[in-house]
């Protein structure tokens, strides 16, 4: 067995579910305790049964719970030195027997599961993405890229499943109610991927061995699930890929996605 399910994905929260046979693992924790936990209760995972939390960097769309869940349940928690230097907030809530520090590019096993941390450019303290293999196959979480550097590429093209970051219109961020700053900073290139952004490197990588995508962290104000999708299909089609080979779908900022099945 090998699974993902997002349990919320968007830019007021995020947690993922990777399972393998006896293995849990959480990539981040930015609901509330109360609202992960029945996420997981929906497809019969106890919280107690959490292995450990991943951590892709600090901003609170992604810790939101971190401390409470890691206690609650004393689970261990994986970051980046930088990570775990800027969410002092919720570091004070974890014993420190149960923090451990990951560096980009040093593989760790958590279970079964193997954890590839890779640096993603965005603003925010050694941020990271993360690929995880079990049973030679491999999936991806890349969300908050400010753009794709050639190692991220590198580090994606062996997947068949990546959960990808499909942030924002382009145009609907230059006529939101934004202030310039921060419409600069999403676009920048440590800020977010838009859909366009999004579709160029699904085209890329339905080249290689990627079956299955499915789009997240959208943004309420900028973005719509159906634009997100009509514009990386469009790219897709544009770029003379086969739709019927490569399993698209969008993640909901508010319930959880089916289970899909590496």
């Amino acid at each position: 067995m090998f699974n993902f399910c997002s349990l919320y994905s968007g830019s007021s929260g995020n947690s993922l579910l990777v399972q393998s046979d006896n293995t849990n693992i959480l990539v981040d924790t930015g609901e509330s305790a109360r609202k992960i936990e029945n996420a997981l209760s929906s497809i019969d995972v106890s919280a107690e049964k959490i292995d450990a939390i991943i951590i892709t960097h600090e901003h609170i769309d992604h810790v939101k719970s971190l401390g409470t869940l890691s206690k609650k349940y004393n689970i261990p928690v994986y970051a980046t030195d930088g990570t775990w230097a800027s969410m002092q907030d919720q570091s004070q809530k974890i014993d420190d027997s149960l923090k451990h520090i990951i560096t980009p590019s040093t593989e760790l096993n958590i279970g079964k599961l193997i954890i590839d941390p890779f640096s993603i450019p965005h603003d925010a303290t050694n941020p990271c993405g993360f690929n995880i293999k079990y049973d030679n196959k491999q999936i991806s979480i890349a969300t908050d890229l400010g753009h794709v550097t050639n190692e991220i590429l590198e580090k994606l093209e062996p997947s068949s499943f990546i959960l990808l970051e499909s942030n924002y219109d382009p145009e609907i961020l230059k006529f939101s109610k934004y202030p310039y700053y921060l419409k600069k900073r999403i676009s920048g290139e440590y800020g977010h991927l838009s859909n366009i952004e999004a579709g160029k490197l699904i085209s890329n990588l339905s080249k290689k061995n990627l079956k299955s995508v499915m789009l997240g962290h959208l943004s309420k104000e900028n973005n719509f699930p159906e634009l997100a999708y009509k514009t990386v299909a469009d790219e897709l089609i544009n770029q003379n890929c086969d739709l019927s080979k490569i399993e698209l779908n969008v993640a909901a900022r508010d319930k959880r996605s089916k289970i899909i099945k590496i």
